[in-house]
């Protein structure tokens, strides 16, 4: 059997994506292989394909229960031979497994770095060494990468402890190229293999929004991705919970998983997401790695996060199926604050030593303002991230908002000179600054009983700006902190100036906003609606039969075909068993689990 054969048997594929096969021929030839792939672009396959054509244990070093878990499960359902370590399993379940490896019972061992250091478990690995190691995630084990994990060097103490070292291979979706160098050092790859298939998905389109109130703005987007699987990413656990409970007022399907959840309320949650019954997930970045569910059509990340690689590690996290998917995020300059308050007063890492703490803390800081630049940016979004990864591209997609929005710039000095002068009053006043909201208040000239309690109402700035709306004065606010003229303190949320600030107030320095002149085209809700009704009837017919079986299986929906698959039915509407395995997606091993199931349902018999 070689690659290809096992490729359609066990996967339902007849060809691989860019670079696999590459990665693939080294490690068969027993050459290390470092493959920087995007999220959705294949990783996996690179290791279980070599896995399955040579004697032998592969070992997969993977960082989180979850994403063992999926893949184990997806791999037995494909009829590949699979287990996992790690600290979910019972005292037996472990015991098992072992007796299992003992066997030979078992072609690819995921486990996490942890395991490495366990006796017991490398006192079995030296009895049967693997002649494969596959480090996931690999970026984890350097200090310039965006999850540094000190548990990773553990990887290296393993390897050398075995009686031969097997051949190794690295896997990343986001990793800079000095992070990538960093792996190989770390890892002492030799001679490695090295495959970069860019970082580009070019079905995911990529919007920044910059609404005046966000809840508005995702009850409206919600209503574009009606019926769709999507992920709502937030900053906080508080904000997980508002968020949750607002789509979910709405008549929105929507779950939650943050790390305040008990772990069976996360597995609930999780579970009932992966199985579509609530499609929409609100969550922390704590969710999400491993998460290995093709359907995804959306991503909105509701507050900005930290950095550009966790951006588009979590953006990536839609259409994995390879369809098109959106990618939303809805920027303030609030999430700027957040984002530092978090960095700077960011949990302790036990791992760490206080000089890693304070250099992670260093980076973290710099890849914030990376990030924020990209927030604020009227460039190409696709080429910016390109340009951050080290990849060549053309000057504009033609397919992000920035792309297709069109803006115009408006003068704004007038009230800019008003706001930073109420800036500067206020503080005069009270020796301290106020947040936004009440800086907004005093400029229209509100009578709530604060802004009289503390004399703002005394001030010759009080009801500057009541003939202007407050969504424009918060756009002009937001502008003034982007370009520098205004600060807001992490920790009290305080406006206050900065030096810059005389150049407007004094120097006759100009400020302009820009502002789009129409919505972006990306509006349009693509995907089944391209479909013919008769064809869409079909699909939700077969979503249905999946539903079904998986639940009979005690699998994932997306474990039994992925959407794209589904998509592929409907498309070719085999006839028979030699079509049905045609379809991508249908491998030997699925055609005669399903295959009978799903020709009745296409044919109209179930």
């Amino acid at each position: 059997m070689d690659a290809y054969s096992v490729l359609q048997k066990y996967f339902g594929y007849t060809s691989f994506r860019p670079g696999q096969e590459a990665l693939i021929r080294a490690l068969l030839s027993g050459r290390d292989a470092i493959g920087i792939m995007p999220t959705g672009g294949g990783k996996s396959l690179c290791y279980q394909v070599p896995a399955l054509l040579k004697p032998g244990l592969t070992l997969v070093i993977s960082p989180l229960i979850s994403l063992m878990q999926d893949q184990v499960a997806a791999l037995r359902d494909a009829g590949v031979p699979a287990a996992f370590l790690n600290s979910s399993l019972e005292p037996s379940q472990a015991q098992e497994v072992y007796r299992g490896l003992r066997q030979g019972r078992y072609k690819l061992l995921y486990v996490a770095p942890e395991r490495l250091a366990a006796a017991g478990f490398v006192s079995l690995m030296r009895e049967m060494p693997p002649w494969l190691a596959a480090v996931d995630e690999a970026h984890c084990i350097s200090q310039w990468g965006q999850d540094f994990r000190p548990s990773y060097l553990k990887i290296v103490e393993f390897l050398d402890k075995l009686p031969q070292r097997p051949v190794l291979s690295a896997f990343t979706a986001t990793a800079t190229e000095q992070v990538r160098q960093d792996v190989e050092r770390i890892l002492a790859l030799r001679d490695p293999v090295r495959v970069v298939t860019g970082f580009d998905r070019s079905n995911l389109k990529l919007e920044i929004l910059r609404p005046g109130e966000k809840r508005t703005a995702l009850l409206t987007l919600m209503q574009r991705y009606r019926g769709q699987s999507g992920i709502v990413y937030c900053a906080t656990r508080s904000k997980v919970e508002q968020v949750c409970e607002d789509l979910c007022a709405a008549g929105i399907p929507a779950t939650r998983y943050h790390a305040g959840l008990s772990e069976s309320e996360r597995r609930d949650s999780q579970s009932a997401f992966i199985d579509d019954t609530r499609p929409v997930m609100v969550a922390t970045n704590a969710f999400g790695m491993g998460i290995d569910k093709s359907n995804v059509r959306f991503v909105i990340h509701y507050n900005m996060p930290k950095s550009l690689e966790a951006y588009y590690q979590e953006a990536g996290r839609a259409g994995r199926d390879g369809e098109a998917a959106d990618c939303v995020l809805l920027y303030s300059a609030g999430d700027v604050r957040t984002a530092r308050f978090l960095i700077e007063s960011g949990g302790e890492n036990e791992e760490l030593t206080d000089e890693e703490r304070r250099q992670v803390q260093r980076q973290d800081l710099e890849r914030l303002s990376v990030m924020t630049d990209y927030c604020r940016t009227k460039s190409c979004l696709r080429g910016y991230l390109m340009d951050y990864f080290g990849q060549s591209h053309p000057p504009r997609c033609g397919s992000c908002s920035n792309c297709l929005g069109q803006f115009q710039a408006v003068d704004i000095t007038r009230e800019a000179q008003m706001i930073l002068s109420c800036v500067r009053r206020i503080r005069d006043k009270l020796g301290y600054g106020v947040g936004s909201t009440l800086l907004i208040q005093t400029l229209c000239g509100s009578q709530e009983k604060r802004v009289q309690r503390l004399g703002l109402d005394t001030l010759s700035t009080w009801g500057l700006m009541k003939e202007m709306s407050r969504a424009h004065i918060h756009a002009c606010l937001e502008a003034l902190e982007n370009e520098g003229y205004l600060r807001t303190d992490p920790v009290h949320s305080a406006v206050d100036l900065t030096d810059k600030a005389r150049q407007v107030l004094f120097c006759g320095q100009t400020v302009t906003l820009l502002r789009e002149k129409k919505a972006p085209a990306a509006a349009v809700k693509r995907g089944p609606a391209a479909l013919t009704e008769d064809d869409q009837a079909l699909l939700l017919r077969l979503k249905e039969l999946r539903r079904e079986l998986a639940a009979r299986e005690h699998l994932a929906a997306y474990m039994v075909f992925s959407d794209a698959t589904l998509m592929d039915m409907v498309r070719k509407k085999p006839r028979n068993s030699p079509e049905f395995q045609e379809v991508s997606g249908v491998g030997e091993v699925k055609a005669r689990r399903y295959g009978r199931a799903f020709l009745d349902r296409i044919a109209g018999r179930a």
